[in-house]
């Protein structure tokens, strides 16, 4: 446990962006999802628009420090893919 006064509040702050950056996950994941399995029931619509919206998520995920570049650029690039291919 920190004995200094200002590594405990970065402590406390560390909870609470952890906290934060979890749930940024999570939504990112979940938005994920929507497009995964509108790609799987094969309604190329429904698919291009959760994909439509799944973009701008992964974007500020990247901005945000929650997902790297390169793995962003990846999430797009293979949704775009499978989108494509219904």
């Amino acid at each position: 446990m920190a004995n200094i006064q200002s590594a405990k509040k970065r402590a406390r702050q560390n909870v609470k962006i952890r906290l934060h950056n979890a749930m940024l996950r999570s939504r990112l994941r979940t938005t994920l999802r929507h497009v995964l399995k509108a790609i799987e029931s094969g309604d190329r619509e429904a698919a291009q628009a959760s994909y439509k919206l799944a973009i701008p998520e992964i974007d500020k995920m990247v901005t945000k420090g929650i997902l790297n570049k390169n793995r962003g650029a990846r999430y797009k690039s293979r949704l775009n893919a499978k989108v494509r291919a219904i």
